[in-house]
């Protein structure tokens, strides 16, 4: 930190690196009797370094009595504080006064900072520690603070940091010297404002102009646009005569066509008369015929009983030889039928692979009705393949509430039991929703696949139970078919929930 201290201000008017602010002690006989001390080695009663050196002339203490002018200028006040707070930590804690050994062990941006208040203080009314403060300037500035002794200010020097060595160190003249640098800054600041107006000024001349050139450009265009809306206004006045005269030829029209159409319709009312007197003849023809008919009918039936008499005879006489054969035979009365020997699936025992299909299309909505009209069908849905099959764009919270809508309308219409599975291995929370009534929602444990859990749920069912699985994954229907499940394309089912 010693070195921060000491290091020497820039001649750009900036401050050293870590902190603004403070100068060197007062003339160096001054401060060789404040440190080497008089003989007290402390500070007399009148609060100046003993053992001070005299002035030749006045007996006063060489520049350390000229009263300053008026308060340090603000930029004067930040470099005095800021060349105080790095040269602090050079300095054991015992000697510095107690408002300043709380910031001992703080950096040198952090006491310039925090302690800038209690530095200018100490500085002001402590003259000992001023000059300990001086001698690490003179140590890290020695030209500046020899050529302020010697009573010359460097051409090149920045006047900030004369300005602030004249405070420590309090050469002769020291009060001008820091005078002259506040002035300087506040000229400075008003040639800048001066400066900063004229650009402001000239700015807003230049945005002037560009605002003048738009307002032009924006009347030429309004006029323009003008222009271009009476002539198009022009054009739809033309337009709205021209449609009044389509108008009046289209009424004319009209008239023309409704006498035409109540001519056709006299001729059609006396057509409609003239058909309906044809068809009352026809209707009397159709009468006489039906009667000559029914004689007919009656001539012939009389024809023929005497014949189905003689025939019946003959045929109760077999029956009856027939059952005294079986009775005299003793021959049993036979249960089974040749019917009863062919090979077929019985309506109790039919399974979703029986199902007829001939005729219907694997996206035949009538095919999924025939495989729920199984008796004991149990329906399990592949719900993430059905739902991005059909409606990919929805979100997936989404999906499921519109797939299962539809599936509890298709359970309570067919009574089946319904299973709806979902892929849940990725969920980061858990789903909160109410599934619908009829309809039983499962969500894949972490580390299974939905498709894994369908297979556990078909080899859940007792051999021998139809059970459907709608998915379009080829590698789940392979599966489920061999565990005796019934496999169908997630497209029939969406076939089947849009005709609901």
């Amino acid at each position: 930190m010693a070195e921060a201290a000491n290091a020497p201000a820039g001649t750009d008017g900036t401050a050293p690196a870590p902190a603004p602010d403070l100068a060197v002690g007062e003339a160096r006989a001054g401060a060789d009797s404040a440190v080497a001390g008089g003989a007290d080695g402390g500070v007399d009663e009148t609060g100046q370094p003993g053992g001070g050196e005299q002035s030749a002339d006045t007996g006063q203490p060489a520049g350390g009595a000229e009263p300053a002018g008026r308060p340090l200028p603000e930029g004067v006040r930040r470099r005095v504080v800021g060349i105080a707070s790095d040269a602090l930590g050079g300095i054991a804690p015992g000697e510095l006064p107690a408002s300043l050994r709380p910031y001992a062990k703080f950096t040198p941006a952090r006491r310039a900072k925090y302690a800038a208040t209690a530095l200018a203080a100490a500085l002001e009314s402590d003259p000992a520690f001023r000059v300990r403060i001086a001698e690490r300037l003179r140590l890290g500035q020695p030209d500046l603070v020899q050529a302020l002794e010697s009573g010359t200010v460097p051409a090149a020097a920045d006047p900030m940091d004369v300005a602030a060595a004249a405070y420590l160190v309090r050469p002769s003249g020291w009060a001008r010297l820091v005078e002259e640098a506040g002035e300087e800054a506040e000229r400075a600041d008003a040639e800048g404002a001066a400066a900063e107006a004229a650009r402001l000024a000239e700015r807003l001349q230049e945005e002037l102009a560009e605002a003048r050139t738009a307002a032009r450009a924006e009347l030429d265009r309004q006029r323009a646009e003008a222009e271009g809306v009476r002539k198009e206004a022009e054009s739809l006045r033309k337009k709205v005569r021209s449609l009044e005269a389509d108008t009046r030829r289209a009424q004319a029209e009209s008239r023309r066509l409704a006498a035409e159409l109540e001519a056709a319709r006299a001729a059609a009312g006396a057509e409609r008369s003239a058909a309906e007197g044809e068809a009352r003849r026809l209707r009397h023809r159709v009468a006489e015929l039906e009667a000559a008919v029914e004689s007919g009918r009656r001539t012939v039936r009389e024809g023929r009983s005497v014949e189905d008499m003689r025939l019946r005879l003959l045929l109760d006489t077999v029956l009856q030889s027939a059952q005294g054969l079986q009775r005299e035979l003793a021959l049993p009365v036979t249960a089974l039928r040749p019917a009863d020997l062919v090979e077929a699936v019985e309506p109790g025992s039919a399974s979703p692979h029986d199902v007829a299909r001939r005729g219907l299309a694997e996206d035949d909505p009538a095919l999924l009705d025939q495989l729920l009209a199984i008796p004991q069908v149990h329906l399990v849905v592949d719900g993430y393949n059905v739902t991005k099959t059909g409606y990919p764009q929805l979100p997936l919270e989404q999906q499921r509430m519109r797939l299962l809508g539809g599936l509890a309308m298709l359970a309570q219409r067919t009574q089946a039991e319904v299973t709806c599975v979902f892929d849940g291995q990725d969920l980061d929370v858990p789903v909160i929703m109410a599934p619908p009534r009829g309809v039983r929602v499962r969500f894949s444990r972490t580390g299974e696949t939905a498709d894994e859990l369908i297979r556990r749920l078909v080899r859940a069912e007792p051999q021998g139970r139809p059970v459907v699985v709608v998915s379009a994954d080829k590698e789940v229907a392979d599966g489920v078919r061999k565990a005796g499940a019934r496999p169908v394309a997630s497209v029939l089912l969406l076939n089947r929930l849009s005709r609901s």
